[in-house]
């Protein structure tokens, strides 16, 4: 069995081993086992990347502190072209290091394959919840089509059930339109879900964008039928705007309906789903797995 597939479902620490298996930095005296300083200039992104939208006030965000404090977290590279070396771990780190004029960073050189390389940023950006579901789904499907990983494969790399794996993977299927609009974060991935399979997606989608739907009355628009009207705004501690606001944010992070009702003792948070998937989606959300 080879490294990659031995290293499946064991997490980044066993696919970067120990830091005294690095490597020393072509060019330069040996130095002893551990984390080395690099020079930013020589290092380059990673164009299989699965990440491909950065927020760039984030990313301020992240420079002004690394003026302050420099950067603590390690970028882990493998060596590349005439002295250059590959981000494989850290990009996001890299450039607000730039930004903030960091002439080193710290950095954990080593030599990896392609199939590895792709596994450690895939579950660097899934921890941090740092991809949205294309993304993510564009990730997995790489590794099923280029180095061929099985779903199960993939599932046990990233900490996932193979149903999430499948499902995303599904979301591929979906016109670009549909899939831009998930990345817009203008549908969640339970709406884009919804759509799968229907009549003509990319009108339903633009549909449920412009009507405001709900991932239920988003599948009950791609069944055929009319989605169910919006209830009424209660009357009560719930028609509060700041609370109806909170509401929304919830539902448009969850994908599902979501109801807040507060009182002078406290009150409920009620979340509803319609299908299994839904459930599950949920569930991997409340544990902290993400989507």
């Amino acid at each position: 069995m080879s490294e990659v597939k031995r290293g499946l479902g064991r997490g980044l620490s066993s696919l970067l081993g120990e830091v005294a298996r690095e490597q020393p930095i072509a060019g330069e005296a040996p130095r002893p086992a551990g984390i080395q300083m690099m020079s930013t200039a020589r290092l380059m992104p990673n164009s299989a990347q699965p990440r491909r939208h950065f927020d760039e006030a984030a990313i301020e965000e992240l420079a002004s502190s690394l003026k302050e404090r420099g950067l603590i977290q390690p970028i882990v590279v493998r060596p590349s072209d005439a002295g250059y070396y590959q981000i494989v771990a850290g990009e996001r780190r890299w450039r607000a290091a730039q930004k903030a004029q960091l002439h080193e960073v710290p950095v954990i050189v080593r030599q990896l394959g392609d199939a590895e390389t792709l596994e450690i940023a895939i579950i660097e950006n899934v921890q941090r919840q740092d991809l949205n579901a294309i993304e993510e789904a564009d990730a997995y499907q790489r590794l099923a089509r280029d180095f061929g990983h099985k779903q199960e494969e993939i599932a046990r790399l990233v900490g996932k059930s193979r149903s999430h794996v499948a499902n995303l993977l599904r979301l591929l299927d979906l016109p670009m339109s549909v899939r831009q609009a998930v990345v817009d974060g203008k549908l969640s991935m339970g709406h884009a879900r919804a759509l799968i399979g229907a009549t003509d997606p990319a009108a339903l989608a633009e549909e449920v964008i412009r009507r405001d739907l709900s991932v239920r009355q988003t599948e009950e628009l791609a069944r055929g039928g009319k989605p169910p009207r919006a209830p009424a705004p209660s009357v009560g501690p719930t028609s509060n705007a700041d609370v109806a606001l909170l509401e929304r944010q919830l539902r448009d992070q969850l994908g599902l309906k979501v109801g807040i009702a507060y009182g002078a003792k406290g009150g409920t948070v009620t979340i509803s789903y319609a299908t299994l998937d839904q459930l599950d989606m949920l569930c991997q959300r409340l544990s902290g797995e993400g989507f």
